[in-house]
């Protein structure tokens, strides 16, 4: 499904306050869950989540943390769920065999960068990270899972859209209601300038919380290219909008946006019309990385462009003190 546009509305709606009494019930179960005693691993678990539901970059930070262990020398594996595969684990992903209809479409991103783990049980994938050498684990998503332990938590926030009209599903975009979700976050990243990001960002100032700026920035070679010709682009994530506004703010000439439900298996009808459609307005044909992995045809695939996008942060970087002590679990020698 597609976020809901009354989700990111700051007013509630008509819609909005009808579905409150289910949204307070959802976020109710969801609390309770918070109250279950989590299992601790012998390697520093770092979670990658975010407040609500839908797309906030997640990925690109996920894989930006993982780069900076890198650097430091360590080992890191990405923990998933692999949620839309079917392959339910523990499974250490190997693009070469698994599909994004098998994992997923992130953990095949992700697999570029450290080796990935596909586990619905988040304890035992982290005991078979931990068994193949990690020495740092990064857990996408799960800031609500009560079952692992987490040595840190970071919050990632779209800072145009923040918590939207600050209700908990389905009445809005939040996992269950924030006076539940600020205790799990240690560091607020915020994507994104916007009102609604400033808003969050000094709340999480006033609860102690360390708070980083940061922008999602596409590759400029491939915008580069894009910018020679128009463009017809297609997305099946959580906000397809997102992803037009980011070519158009980048100087592409967008002709049309199509967007997609999140997740969505392509067929290869589905590109072969958009291909047409394309061809017919003499233009390119351009998705995200996330599509583009869960496409199946090599030769359909060659006559798409893909946007790859990264995190680039606008002010400081995230303070090494801080991912250093986390480190000091797997190296208290040190």
């Amino acid at each position: 499904m597609r976020t809901p546009g009354f989700w990111l509305t700051q007013e509630r709606t008509l819609l909005s306050r009808l579905l409150s009494p289910v949204a307070w019930l959802y976020s109710s179960i969801a609390a309770r869950r918070l109250k279950k005693h989590p299992t601790q691993v012998s390697v520093p678990v770092i979670c990658i989540g975010n407040f609500t539901a839908g797309g906030a970059g997640k990925t690109p930070t996920t894989i930006a943390i993982c780069e900076m262990l890198k650097a430091k020398g360590e080992k890191p594996f990405f923990l998933s769920r692999g949620y839309g595969g079917t392959e339910t684990g523990p499974t250490l992903v190997k693009p070469e065999h698994h599909t994004s209809q098998m994992v997923g479409d992130e953990p095949l991103i992700l697999a570029k960068h450290a080796p990935v783990i596909i586990s619905q049980d988040r304890i035992k994938g982290a005991e078979f990270a931990e068994a193949h050498g990690a020495t740092v684990i990064i857990m996408d998503d799960g800031m609500q899972n009560p079952y692992l332990a987490k040595d840190l938590t970071i919050a990632v926030i779209d800072g145009q859209t923040g918590l939207g009209n600050g209700l908990s599903i389905p009445a809005g975009p939040l996992r269950m209601a924030m006076k539940h979700q600020w205790p799990l976050a240690d560091i607020i990243f915020i994507l994104g300038e916007g009102k609604a990001g400033q808003q969050i960002a000094e709340t999480a100032i006033a609860k102690g919380k360390p708070v980083y700026a940061a922008t999602v920035k596409p590759d400029q070679n491939t915008i580069e290219q894009l910018q020679q010709r128009p463009a017809l682009a297609f997305a099946g994530i959580g906000r397809p909008e997102k992803f037009f506004n980011t070519l158009r703010d980048n100087g592409v000439r967008l002709i049309k946006g199509i967007p997609f439900p999140d997740h969505h298996d392509f067929t290869d009808a589905e590109l072969n019309e958009l291909l047409s459609e394309a061809q017919k307005l003499d233009v390119l044909l351009v998705t995200t990385e996330k599509d583009y992995i869960r496409l199946k045809s090599a030769d359909l695939k060659a006559k798409i462009t893909m946007l790859p996008v990264s995190l680039s942060f606008t002010g400081h970087k995230p303070d090494p003190l801080i991912l250093d002590f986390i480190l000091r679990k797997s190296h208290p020698e040190s």
